[in-house]
């Protein structure tokens, strides 16, 4: 049997009445960013801000109607409010977006209007006003000018290490991209909503996470455009019921893009910490990084030097593979703190690959006190930076 075709899902989709309009969601160009993968079904729902999860109804009857269709397995549809008040019966551009093969269990992804502090009504959060997160005291960032630097592998054991310290520590992340942390952490499956308002963070070594990758296959790829990206980050960090926290560390995609400004101008940073490797390219984009939270006025706590040096496993010979001591010198030319060098060690990869993270499942490796060392300044940092300001958000 052939597959659906996205003709079909549309005609399917002309079924479903916007009862507020009395005409359909294809014809009110509420849909986009329709994606059919073999089997899977994926698309979004546009509403209007000021609706929120009122709609919520409506986009079960899209994720139906998609679903009963012969030869669909899976059907997701994700509702974002991305409207401006007084056009929801414009047709709105569309975002290219890929679900693969997963639903979301009945859930929403649409962010009520003005259920953050100091949104504007029907609209997110405008630019430096910063809304506190309820139960967060602090976010931390962890960030890169480059991939490939092991910053992902650094903010889960900065986590672990932080948890370990006596702090409740969260992790959020937020490569939408190339979410790597459900890996990291051992954990599968999909995040519940029992109210169908929040989602409930996935767990794992005893601290809370929050992933796209819990969304969708491994192996699909995220096609979607700036705003996209944007309205997802805001509803990992405002929809999920984090409980209270001392600390969110935030696993940020390499760069300095969307997702890299969505943090530093909407969600109160208590800071930021760079990763990078020892040589000179690195460095250079590490440089790019740090200037980019100083533009936007959140403080860098320091740089760590990440595969600093490696020790042969067999003789103990140390190699300087990527050079030795670049991100020290950078941090001292740029007038921030180094916060500690970590080894090229195969148990860190391993245990990174295998989900169980070094801090964790080898407490007593130097690789682990190495963690927990940079760990000890980074609470230092946060000990000395206030909480976040802002009034306590209630999400209804």
């Amino acid at each position: 049997m052939t597959g659906v075709t996205e003709a079909q899902v549309l005609d399917a989709l002309r079924k479903v009445v916007a009862t507020d309009h009395g005409r359909n969601v294809v014809e009110l160009g509420m849909i986009s960013g329709l994606v059919v993968k073999g089997s899977n079904v994926g698309f979004v729902l546009e509403v209007d801000p000021a609706a929120g999860t009122a709609l919520e109804p409506l986009r079960k009857a899209c994720e139906q109607a998609a679903a009963a269709l012969p030869g669909v397995t899976s059907a997701t549809v994700v509702m974002t409010a991305e409207r401006a008040p007084g056009t929801r019966n414009a047709p709105s551009p569309a975002h290219t977006h890929s679900h693969g093969g997963h639903g979301h269990g009945g859930h929403s992804h649409g962010r009520p209007a003005g259920n953050a502090a100091g949104s504007t009504p029907g609209g997110p959060p405008q630019v430096g006003q910063k809304p506190a997160i309820p139960g967060i005291r602090s976010v931390i960032a962890v960030a890169s000018g480059k991939g490939g630097v092991g910053k992902s592998t650094t903010a889960v054991n900065l986590a672990l290490a932080l948890q370990t310290l006596g702090l409740k520590a969260g992790l959020l992340d937020a490569d939408i991209y190339g979410p790597s942390v459900p890996r990291m952490m051992g954990i599968s499956g999909k995040p519940e909503s029992p109210d169908g308002k929040r989602l409930l963070p996935m767990r794992g070594w005893g601290i809370p996470t929050m992933s796209m990758g819990y969304m969708v296959a491994e192996d699909t790829p995220m096609i979607w455009r700036g705003p996209m990206v944007m309205s997802a980050l805001e509803q990992m960090l405002r929809d999920v019921a984090w409980g209270e926290l001392d600390v969110l560390v935030v696993d940020l995609p390499p760069g300095t893009g969307d997702a890299q400004l969505t943090m530093a101008q909407r969600v109160p940073l208590a800071g930021a910490v760079i990763v990078s490797t020892p040589q000179d390219i690195a460095l250079l984009d590490a440089r790019k990084g740090l200037n980019m939270f100083r533009r936007v006025d959140v403080p860098v706590f320091g740089i760590i030097e990440n595969m600093s040096y490696f020790c042969c496993p067999n003789c103990g010979h140390r190699s300087d593979i990527f050079s030795h001591g670049g991100a020290r010198r950078t941090a001292g030319e740029l007038g921030v703190d180094f916060l500690g060098e970590l080894p090229l060690n195969m148990a860190i990869r391993e245990t990174s690959d295998g989900g169980t993270p070094i801090v964790a499942s080898q407490p007593g490796s130097d690789e682990a006190k190495a963690y927990l060392a940079i760990a000890e300044k980074v609470a230092a940092k946060l000990a000395a930076a206030p909480a976040q300001a802002g009034p306590r958000i209630v999400v209804e």
